[in-house]
């Protein structure tokens, strides 16, 4: 898929979306549990950018225990933005925030970033150049020794295990009650439209995008949680 392709799904997904996910909220929540000590030594007014935010959960999570903290926010889903939008509103903490709509080579020069958080993003560029492009990008909006953390879906394909991998994976989110319908998309999106690279490789693409002491933190079925320092 293209960016538009890619952009047209979480615009038609966003109203169901955090419904859709809520039984798989446990795994977000391990990660941030990790999290709130990775950036706990930040300066207490850090100021963050949120690399394809969809419904902004991580930021509710940030805001709520830094509540000095100010965000960027981007996201190239309109719907999704919306949703996000609204769901500060409702808390009180989009006065904190600047939202951007569209993807990160469109946001306008802004200052730069004590940490910028990127959540199940990069595999969606399949191109590796192009993804380390990405990185490069968020680089770019940090500061130096600026603190990325990531997630993407990771696993080596080629190992014998990746299919009984992939079937819990499938299972668990059936048992999650999202519907057999967008499981099958799923399945069709891992198999052309997802970049799903072994742990080593993301670590090493990000480490050439401008980063050092790329780290992995967290792991649950396929997701792969890392923290990276900007050189």
């Amino acid at each position: 898929m293209n960016q538009e392709e890619i952009t047209q799904l979480f615009d038609q997904q966003a109203a169901n979306y955090d419904r859709q996910w809520q039984k798989m909220s446990a795994i977000h929540n391990g990660m941030y549990f990790f999290i709130e000590s990775l950036v706990a030594k930040l300066p207490s007014d850090a100021k963050a950018i949120c690399v394809g935010a969809g419904t902004g959960k991580e930021i509710q999570f940030l805001a709520k225990r830094f509540p000095s903290w100010t965000f960027t926010v981007v996201e190239p889903s309109g719907a999704m933005l919306n949703i996000c939008r609204d769901a500060l509103a409702k808390q009180g903490m989009d006065s904190r925030c600047y939202f951007h709509e569209g993807y990160l080579n469109t946001l306008p020069s802004t200052d730069t970033h004590d940490v910028a958080t990127c959540f199940n993003v990069s595999h969606f560029i399949v191109d590796i150049a192009k993804r380390t492009a990405f990185f490069a990008e968020i680089a770019d909006t940090l500061k130096p020794s600026g603190l990325l953390i990531g997630s993407d879906l990771s696993f080596d394909i080629s190992a014998r295990n990746y299919q009984s991998a992939l079937t819990l994976w499938f299972s668990v989110m059936s048992d999650a009650d999202i519907s057999a319908e967008n499981i099958e998309k799923m399945k069709n999106a891992y198999a052309n439209d997802v970049a799903i690279l072994p742990q080593h490789e993301i670590l090493s693409l990000i480490g050439r995008a401008g980063f050092v002491s790329a780290t992995p933190f967290y792991q649950a079925g396929l997701i792969q949680a890392y923290f990276a320092r900007r050189k």
